[in-house]
């Protein structure tokens, strides 16, 4: 059996004009980063009032058994295309802190790929260089503007703006800058985030365009002054120069499927410490250029399609048309006790013990009245009963499951899930709305959020965080809606809790105000906004071999 890394290196990719006249994009608008990859120039683009069909892609809680969402994106794509309907996917750039530490490449799998691989897991067109430039430009202008007289009177100690690298590096999470003597700055403590945490990155992959790009940067709140005065990036006139750092990177990306199908891979916000979505600039340029749009949405749907409904589409207007969650019999055992090395052995009662998890995000995305399947990503040692106690599950929740052999199959492996996708998108009427009206307190909007969708008894915060909340209503920010960060792991905020539990409380131990992304975010339990490397970090098998090719990658 052929690796992931041996079919795409075998695989012959279009030239991306090719690919991009396919989508009757006008050869100016192509700006080619080599022969597989190009920048699109939107302001190029013909304009049209065509506006495809938008379909979800999430998955059950991640497990270390792999549920395969991004390579299910990829083969629904191909799938659609082979069924003719013409669909372009919307995916998001891998960070190099997962593909150097415990996840590897981030472009799907078996004959389920976009490529060129080895280009987009690494550096790809340098749009995470540019977020985390322009990151670091602010916080460096921060730190001078103190150093030169602090006209602006903020207080050293309330500087939120932390800097931001795309790397996991947990020793950078808490620092003391400003060392040195007072040719440095003033000392205070600070600290960094992963790029994908950044608001940068979220304004990003929320900005409507160039104009909007700015307005937002220039809305970051960076500090407060004395008497609790916000001070933005504005006010230190940053926003210019942090627009132009962008300027590329704001362009969306085309690559393609092995298949040599259309596909925007732009922007890369995690979900599980960000809004977890790809850019509004390539999803809405691929609803205007194709007639369905597959996109994904990180990690569960409890994280990545929570926050594409109540975020993503309710800042951008988008409205999904279906949603597949994505499930595999390894990760539903798991879910239900069985340990990674027994998952091999067939256990259709562990199956069933585990599907409560299954079941809680179909009745979760349903929530947000979108019509949802179930894809199956098989593999070869999943059986016939295991696989109805799935079919089961979604049946008795008014879904229905749907075998893909995408990741051996390519296209052809999801062409049923792609005529059932099609046909819910075609003839199912959807009444999406998001889960809380803009009008809730911002703990009301986290309360909702971890009563109906995790299932916990209540959110619960110290009453600084609290006071902290009711200033920002204060402020102007209470109608923000909340982003969430917690574990992908579990409903809860404990990553041991698999399954469905409930009965638990989501402790929010920190808030910060993403006043230009236009959230504010709930940081839950543990979770680290700057991850850290296993014990043994992918980057250990990464190495040239002796053909002078990427080895460990993949």
């Amino acid at each position: 059996m052929l690796t992931d890394i041996a079919i795409s290196r075998a695989a012959t990719l279009k030239p991306i004009a090719q690919i991009a006249a396919g989508l009757s994009i006008p050869p100016e608008a192509v700006e080619p980063y080599g022969h597989f990859k190009a920048k699109i120039d939107l302001s190029r683009l013909p304009a049209t009032d065509k506006a495809g069909k938008l379909i979800l892609v999430t998955a059950i809680s991640p497990t270390p058994a792999g549920e395969g969402k991004s390579t299910t994106s990829v083969g629904l794509a191909d799938g659609l295309n082979r069924i003719g309907r013409k669909t372009v996917l919307c995916l998001r750039e891998p960070s190099l802190g997962p593909c150097f530490g415990t996840k590897g490449g981030a472009a799907g799998g078996g004959y389920a790929q976009v490529g060129p691989m080895e280009d987009i897991n690494l550096h790809f067109t340098g749009d995470f260089h540019a977020i985390t430039s322009a990151h670091n430009l602010l916080a460096a202008m921060i730190d001078n503007h103190i150093h030169w007289g602090n006209a602006l009177d903020i207080d050293v100690r309330r500087v939120v703006w932390r800097r931001v690298l795309d790397m996991n590096d947990r020793a950078l999470r808490d620092i003391a800058q400003s060392l040195g003597g007072p040719a440095n700055g003033f000392p205070r403590e600070s600290g960094f985030d992963i790029t994908v945490a950044s608001e940068v990155m979220a304004i990003l992959c929320l900005a409507s365009g160039l104009e909007d790009l700015e307005e937002r940067l220039g809305a970051i709140v960076v500090a407060y002054t004395r008497d609790k005065r916000p001070v933005t990036a504005r006010d230190l006139k940053a926003d210019g120069a942090m627009a132009v750092l962008l300027a590329q990177a704001i362009k969306p990306n085309l690559v393609q499927t092995l298949e040599g199908n259309p596909a925007f891979v732009h922007g890369g916000p995690f979900a599980n410490i960000a809004h977890g979505c790809n850019s509004v600039i390539a999803t809405r340029a691929a609803l205007g250029l194709g007639d369905y749009v597959v996109t994904e949405a990180g990690f569960g749907a409890d994280l990545g399609a929570e926050k594409f409904f109540d975020i993503k589409c309710r800042q951008s207007r988008l409205k999904p048309d279906a949603a597949v969650i994505v499930a595999t019999v390894r990760a539903l055992k798991m879910n239900g006790g069985v340990a990674k090395a027994d998952l091999a052995t067939p256990d259709a009662e562990a199956v069933r013990r585990g599907g409560v998890n299954l079941a809680r995000h179909i009745e979760n995305v349903r929530q947000f009245g979108v019509p949802a399947v179930v894809a199956i990503n098989l593999f070869g040692t999943d059986t016939e009963a295991e696989l109805e106690v799935i079919r089961d599950i979604a049946a008795n929740h008014g879904s229905e499951a749907i075998l893909c052999t995408h990741w051996a199959d390519g296209g052809a492996g999801a062409e049923a899930l792609a005529a059932r996708v099609a046909d819910l998108c075609d003839h199912a009427t959807p009444q999406f709305a998001p889960l809380y009206d803009d009008d809730l307190s911002l703990f009301e909007k986290i309360n909702t959020v971890a009563t109906r969708i995790y299932r916990a008894e209540e959110a619960i915060a110290d009453p600084g965080v609290r006071a902290q909340l009711r200033r920002w209503e204060d402020a102007g920010f209470g109608h923000l809606p909340v982003c969430m960060a917690k574990t992908q792991y579990s409903f809860s905020t404990d990553p041991a809790k698999l399954g469905a539990p409930t009965g638990h409380v989501v402790p929010v131990r920190e808030v910060r105000l993403a006043a230009g992304a236009g959230f504010v975010v709930a940081i839950c339990g543990e979770i680290m906004t700057m991850p850290g490397l296993p014990r043994v970090p992918a980057a250990e098998s990464i190495r040239f071999g002796a053909g002078g090719e990427i080895e460990g990658l993949f």
